[in-house]
């Protein structure tokens, strides 16, 4: 009986052995199944990796590549621009050497013209100053001013003869429009603030600010003379000069005729 037990029990035992070193047998395979199948994930998934990267450095080298392009386009312009530029200055320099040429030329005209200019320039401001002095003297300051002026810029070298020209010119033409005009100024006479009037080159009046002296200058005798007669006259023509009144007629002391010697 024992005998029979022992060997059921071996028959057990190596059943169990037999059934265990499948089971192992299988979790080997499987385990060997899941290192394959984990492997051949790996590779794909390697392989997907490699070719998300190829793509991106497609796509890198198709950007650089579209950027180099357009640099490329671009330069292309700028060198055309530049090529339309450089024969643009080209002309521009001939057409400065030409300049470069008259202008040598016409300094060599006005260094023989300035001889010929700075003596009349001259006479032109000592005639000016001479006729300012033998003028009705009205805005004497003001007048001699201008021509003290002008006979200090006549001798300085930083002022270019074309100015020196311009400003005698004008001078002149200033003492050209006292002659066509009216004008109300208040000066001096001697101690007394006055009112003067202006008409032309033909009358020079004054009268006191109170309005109790009036006179005129007396081109004859050079000298100024006070005669009441024109009072009235006098403050008519003030507000005329003035525009407190309309354009009107005025009474003034006119100078004699004088028979010619």
């Amino acid at each position: 009986m024992t005998r029979a037990m022992t060997k059921i029990q071996t028959t057990r035992f190596r059943a169990m052995t037999g059934a265990c070193t499948a089971a192992l047998l299988t979790l080997t395979l499987n385990a060997a199944a899941d290192d394959k199948v984990n492997t051949v994930i790996g590779e794909q998934v390697k392989a997907e990796e490699a070719a998300r990267a190829s793509q991106q450095r497609v796509t890198q080298l198709d950007e650089e590549t579209t950027k180099m392009l357009g640099e490329y386009r671009q330069m292309i312009a700028e060198t055309q621009s530049l090529k339309g530029y450089n024969d643009q200055l080209a002309t521009q320099v001939q057409s400065q050497e030409q300049q470069l040429k008259e202008m040598n030329q016409q300094v060599g005209e006005i260094e023989t013209t300035s001889h010929e200019v700075m003596p009349m320039m001259q006479r032109m401001l000592t005639t000016l100053e001479q006729f300012v002095k033998l003028d009705l003297p009205f805005l004497p300051e003001e007048r001699a001013n201008r021509v003290a002026s002008l006979k200090d810029m006549i001798g300085r070298a930083d002022v270019s003869i074309a100015e020196k020209y311009r400003r005698i010119v004008e001078a002149y033409q200033i003492e050209m429009e006292y002659g066509r005009t009216i004008e109300a100024y208040e000066g001096k006479l001697g101690d007394k603030t006055v009112d003067f009037l202006r008409a032309g080159r033909v009358s020079l009046m004054y009268q006191t600010r109170d309005g109790k002296e009036t006179g005129y200058w007396n081109a004859i005798d050079h000298k100024w003379v006070t005669d009441e007669s024109y009072s009235d006259f006098m403050k008519s023509g003030l507000k005329v000069a003035r525009k407190q009144a309309a354009p009107d007629f005025l009474t003034v002391s006119v100078r004699a005729p004088q028979e010619a010697k």
